[in-house]
């Protein structure tokens, strides 16, 4: 099999493998500071709760407690970043696997290649790449880029590695 198809199969599940990484890096983060107002929500609303024996009387400060619970739920929702979180992190370890798959092959055949090609083909039809922030997108195509590593297609122009044409117009 072709020494050269085989790096370059390499270098972009490794590739992948670490863009995927920093992307669930994020998405946990994100998913922490929505998580962190829930829980402060609740906490809020069982001193409040506790404070008072008249219900009357912790009833606005219920109403806006509960209120912002909603709002942060909702926001959460539309965001979605535990399930961004969770889809990067098997991205991650999928693109690990496949890396880990053609590093372990000492001889690999034709059939092989096509197959882990199929594979990495297949995860990066799944990986939601308007989802990556840029800084990661440019951060790991330069990376890879300096030190002469393949990147994938979907990265190719983030760090202005492509040739710039200049128009002129007559």
């Amino acid at each position: 099999m072709n020494a050269v198809k085989i790096k370059k199969l390499l270098d972009k599940t490794e590739c992948m493998c670490l863009l995927c990484t920093k992307a669930t890096t994020h998405w946990s983060f994100i998913k922490f500071c929505f998580n962190i107002p829930l829980v402060l929500t609740s906490s809020t609303m069982c001193i409040i709760n506790s404070i008072s024996t008249n219900a009357n009387d912790v009833k606005i400060p219920n109403i806006i407690v509960n209120a912002l619970s909603v709002l942060i739920i909702s926001l959460n929702n539309t965001v979605r970043g535990g399930e961004k979180y969770e889809g990067f992190k098997k991205l991650s370890q999928q693109f690990m696997i496949i890396s880990q798959e053609i590093d372990a092959i000492d001889d690999m055949t034709l059939e092989q290649y096509h197959i882990l090609s199929l594979k990495y083909d297949n995860l990066i039809q799944d990986c939601a790449f308007e989802d990556i922030p840029l800084k990661y997108k440019i951060n790991v195509a330069k990376s890879f880029f300096e030190n002469d590593r393949h990147i994938p297609i979907q990265l190719n122009g983030n760090i202005g590695n492509h040739n710039n044409i200049n128009i002129s117009v007559l």
